[in-house]
């Protein structure tokens, strides 16, 4: 899929913050369910990278890669009436795409467990220490 929606407000990427969130090497993803008003809408999809990784071309690589990998699996791990927000990490711009493409698909599966059973982010949040 070419296109998909975007988070594009402050305030929806700090609802997703506060509900669930996964944390693996090279990604973190973070998601909440939408508030928006019509329901059954495709999932929406932010983007982040803190300057913290670095300078500007390498958050944008970081960003570009997360946008590559969300166009090759948006709709098979999404759920509708979420709002997914996906932080790059250090490892993000260097690691090999597949590397990170499976990282994602193993932090969609995982947050969409989450969300589906009820948990919240204190109770089955993923921490992964490099």
């Amino acid at each position: 899929m070419d296109k998909f929606p975007i988070l594009k407000k402050r305030r929806d990427f700090l609802r997703a913050a506060k509900d669930t969130n996964v944390v693996f090497r090279n990604v973190m993803l973070q998601a909440a369910s939408s508030l928006s008003a019509p329901k059954q809408q495709a999932a929406r999809i932010g983007f982040t990278a803190t300057k913290k990784l670095g300078k500007a071309w390498l958050r944008n690589r970081t960003k570009r890669r997360l946008r590559a990998v969300i166009r090759e699996i948006y709709g098979q791990y999404t759920l509708n009436d979420v709002d997914y927000v996906l932080i790059g990490r250090r490892n993000t711009y260097i690691c090999p795409f597949e590397e990170l493409k499976n990282d994602i698909i193993r932090a969609f599966k995982k947050i969409n467990k989450q969300l589906k059973d009820g948990g919240s982010a204190d109770e089955e949040t993923s921490v992964l220490v490099d």
